[in-house]
């Protein structure tokens, strides 16, 4: 048996049925949102995400069975080529609902932001776990608290200015790799409570009107105050995305909508054509399934996040640990935020839902740090290091051979 096969049957494949289970009730999910649209285009999109969950899945093995040790020397040039990214998206960047999150490059939509948080969680991830072995000095907290916190606010400065969703994702996945990674609580408190004091001023300072009013329309939906309620403006869309999960009742209206007449499907006829199928797919899942359909979609979701969490217990080193982390929490952001917007409990800001919504760049950065985790389990038992003997006494060898 070949060592490339053993890795192979090492995989964990409970985590794959699970991620298979959550990409065929999202293809389905899309369907449902797409296939009565009467441009061709959005009627399809359901076969689209088909495929680039096909284009995705040879990122998938691929990260599974190379050893992460490569990240530490190739986050480097990950992070910058992210930055770069970003960097493009200011000059050449297409504006879409108010963000300016996406580039045209060979004919297709590309989300910079996507691949700078992918190659940011690599880099905390030696930033926290590989620098203190590395040099000394880095055994200093707040040494480490600063050089991460300038690698992760840059890129997500750089986001927030465009799209302020996918900047704010860097905050949890920041302070959870910091958590494991071994900084004292006295400093995340102190980091916690700082940032609770900034936000109003970024609220009043930073936050566009648009962004402002999403937030004013969330806070009095919460509070029941309708006549605040601009529902031909901010609140259009809250408004109807409430609407449409109340009315679901615990069946549901049925897979396309069958058993009601077509006027009652809120998502048919309110929700923006190009939104349903991305970030208001949760809504459309709660109308048509249900409350049960929405349960066993986040017990799925939630159940692949434990097998994360699990599978970060069982790392071979500090690396792989923090990776799996950084991973796990950014889907967990993902799936907190898209599901409260759709709540209406949490202000619409455009952030996917793992493995559902329909989106090519954020489903082949899903599935490659879907690999990633895997490879942390697949080589949870070679050793990161090997002691060799120089001159009658053992010492330690980083570069070993699998």
């Amino acid at each position: 048996m070949t060592p490339l096969f053993k890795k192979f049957l090492g995989i964990n494949w409970i985590l794959i049925l699970t991620m298979l289970g959550l990409l065929a009730f999202g293809v389905y999910a899309i369907y449902n949102a797409s296939y009565f649209r009467e441009t061709g285009d959005l009627a399809l999109k359901w076969k689209q995400q088909m495929t680039w969950i096909g284009l995705g899945v040879p990122f998938l093995f691929t990260a599974s069975l190379i050893d992460y040790k490569w990240v530490r020397w190739a986050c480097w040039p990950m992070y910058l080529a992210g930055i770069g990214g970003l960097v493009y998206l200011h000059f050449k960047g297409i504006e879409i609902n108010g963000n300016k999150n996406w580039v045209i490059i060979a004919g297709q939509s590309i989300q910079p932001s996507q691949f700078a948080i992918m190659s940011g969680i690599l880099m905390l991830a030696v930033v926290f776990g590989e620098l203190p072995r590395m040099w000394p000095v880095f055994r200093r907290p707040w040494l480490r608290i600063i050089v991460g916190g300038l690698l992760a606010g840059i890129p997500a400065a750089m986001v927030i200015k465009e799209d302020l969703g996918s900047g704010l994702v860097w905050g949890p996945v920041f302070l959870s790799m910091m958590l494991v990674g071994s900084i004292p609580f006295r400093y995340l408190i102190t980091l916690v409570l700082g940032a609770l004091c900034v936000i109003p001023l970024i609220y009043f300072f930073v936050l566009k009107p648009y962004q402002q009013a999403r937030i004013d329309t969330t806070w009095y939906l919460l509070t029941n105050q309708m006549e605040k309620v601009d529902t031909r403006g901010d609140g259009w869309v809250p408004n109807f995305v409430q609407t449409a999960v109340a009315s679901a009742g615990f069946e549901g209206k049925g897979p396309m909508s069958e058993k009601v007449p077509d006027q009652r499907s809120i998502h048919r006829n309110f929700f923006p054509e190009a939104e349903a199928f991305s970030d208001f797919i949760f809504s459309v899942i709660c109308e048509e399934f249900g409350f049960r359909g929405a349960v066993l979609l986040l017990t799925g979701i939630a159940l692949l996040l434990i097998q994360g969490i699990f599978m970060a217990f069982y790392s071979r080193d500090q690396v792989g640990r923090l990776l799996v982390v950084g991973v796990v929490t950014m889907f967990f952001a993902h799936t907190f935020q898209n599901a409260g917007m759709n709540l209406c409990m949490l202000p619409v800001i455009g952030l996917p839902m793992p493995f559902i919504s329909y989106g090519g760049t954020f489903m082949i950065v899903t599935l490659f740090l879907v690999g990633m985790m895997q490879s942390v389990w697949v080589h949870r038992n070679i050793s990161p290091v090997r002691k060799k003997t120089v001159g009658g006494r053992e010492i330690r060898d980083d570069d070993d051979e699998d």
